[in-house]
């Protein structure tokens, strides 16, 4: 049943779990920690692990594979590794399909917030913010809430420095609501529906947030009874397996416990 690799597959295997790891460890030294950054560096460290040691580790899957017992724990253990795999293609299908759920008519739009430096608002949220200018000129009838309250390590709410930036790249500061009260993705959506009621504009809206985070957000937001459309912001290719794989996660937490 289990049989040594041949090594051209054990240097594939190595190399393909190596550059794994650089994605998921490079975070780290960016102050970028989350639960997927941690995942993915396991799974990336285990999964070297075997390539590199399977002379060794083969033949003592294979003398457990022919105990009943050893069987029975075997055969559940690549159950497990098999639903776990089944998930996360289900999950990345869902992501990638709400990632491009573009708006059929104009809609308030919600931008969510992230990360405010000293300086201004990090990279990822200015690239929220740009997507936003964006599709807000070219729909300028469009009202906009953005969302977020402020970190201890942050110097301002993320809502008064999302509206500071749009109206610095020519936004109406008439369109712009600001909630500033939210910490989660959960509040901001929650306390969005109330300015909606308030305003009366209705349930269908626009989220603008990076592409991996759609799905969630579009889940928390059907359960606060909103209907989700989505405008999504690039996120930088070398920061997409660690919130890529966080978003599993996240997926799995909300389905479960949410």
């Amino acid at each position: 049943m289990f049989t040594v690799m041949p090594l051209w597959g054990r240097i594939v295997g190595i190399v393909v779990c190596g550059i794994l790891l650089v994605l998921f460890v490079n975070p780290f030294f960016l102050g970028i920690h989350n639960a997927g950054g941690v995942v993915g560096t396991l799974a990336s460290l285990l999964g070297a692990a075997f390539f590199l040691f399977d002379p060794v580790i083969a033949p003592v899957l294979h003398r457990i594979w022919e105990d009943g017992t050893g069987r029975v724990i075997l055969c559940i253990v690549i159950g497990l590794l098999c639903v776990c795999g089944i998930l996360a293609v289900v999950i990345s299908v869902g992501m990638i399909r709400q990632m491009r759920a573009a708006p059929e008519t104009e809609t308030p739009v919600i931008v969510l917030g992230c990360k405010v430096r000293p300086d201004g608002p990090s990279l990822m949220l200015a690239r929220r913010l740009n997507t936003a200018v964006t599709y807000l000129k070219a729909h300028p009838d469009v009202p906009v809430i953005v969302c977020g309250g402020q970190g201890k390590d942050e110097p301002m709410t993320e809502a008064q420095c999302m509206a500071d930036y749009l109206t610095a790249h020519g936004i109406d500061a008439a369109r712009i609501t600001q909630e500033s009260a939210s910490t989660t993705t959960q509040e901001n959506l929650r306390n969005a529906c109330d300015i909606l009621d308030a305003h009366e504009w209705g349930r269908d809206v626009t989220i603008i947030t990076d592409g991996y985070h759609q799905l969630r957000a579009s889940m928390i937001g059907q359960e606060a009874g909103l209907h989700c459309s989505a405008v999504s912001a690039p996120t930088s290719w070398y920061l997409v397996p660690t919130y890529w794989v966080r978003e599993w996660l996240g997926v799995c937490y909300q389905v479960v416990l949410g």
